[in-house]
């Protein structure tokens, strides 16, 4: 039995996390916070409020950005500056890196042109910066942004955030893929030749 968990915001709450754990199986146990993790900092700080119930996990994958990414107040700045996601982004990932042996980052995803507070061209933006970060420090990149930019109408619902059930199966299948090769690496499930998962970078 390996533990892992995963975190992330509503992509993880009401998306590929409902499947992830089925499409794992019995082999693994898996920790989700039931919260929202929204942006960043909430992130950084609900790493204080769940150590206890990641203790024991082995694999940590977030997803972290949309919620950051965003101009909710209509004066044409970012919820969090380039600068400020950055450092809470680096902050996370020193943290998840001490505690856990592997580190599994899934970029954010993109939106439907017609959501009015965020932009595709900042999401790719950000999500350019903070990659090859953590690229350096051997975290593993899980690829969802170019999964659903793929075929955007399809894998964001109507909400024009969100993914549709469409998306939530292919980024599901593809999160739980990654970590099943990544527990492979750490020698705790049988070898699979099934695995597609999209993996960036750094070796699992």
């Amino acid at each position: 039995m390996i533990k892992v968990t995963l975190i992330g915001d509503s992509i993880r709450q009401r998306g590929y996390g409902k499947v992830v754990p089925k499409l794992l199986g019995e082999g693994f146990e898996v920790f989700q916070p039931a919260d929202n993790c929204r942006f960043a900092k909430y992130t950084l700080r609900g790493l204080f409020d769940w150590e206890k119930q990641m203790s024991g996990s082995r694999i940590v994958h977030f997803n972290c950005g949309l919620w950051d990414i965003c101009n909710i107040m209509g004066d044409g700045k970012l919820f969090t500056a380039e600068e400020e996601y950055i450092e809470n982004m680096l902050r996370i990932a020193d943290v998840l890196l001490k505690r856990y042996e592997k580190v599994i980052f899934a970029t954010t995803t993109p939106v439907s042109d017609k959501n009015i507070y965020n932009k595709n061209s900042d999401i790719k933006r950000y999500n350019d910066i903070i990659v090859p970060k953590f690229l350096e420090k051997g975290i593993i990149i899980n690829d969802l942004y170019s999964t659903v930019a793929a075929d955007i109408d399809r894998f964001i619902c109507a909400d024009t955030i969100h993914l549709s059930e469409d998306g939530i199966e292919v980024c599901a299948k593809q999160v739980a893929d990654i970590i099943l090769k990544t527990a492979e690496a750490l020698g705790s499930v049988a070898k699979s030749n099934t695995l597609t998962a999209h993996i960036d970078g750094a070796p699992v």
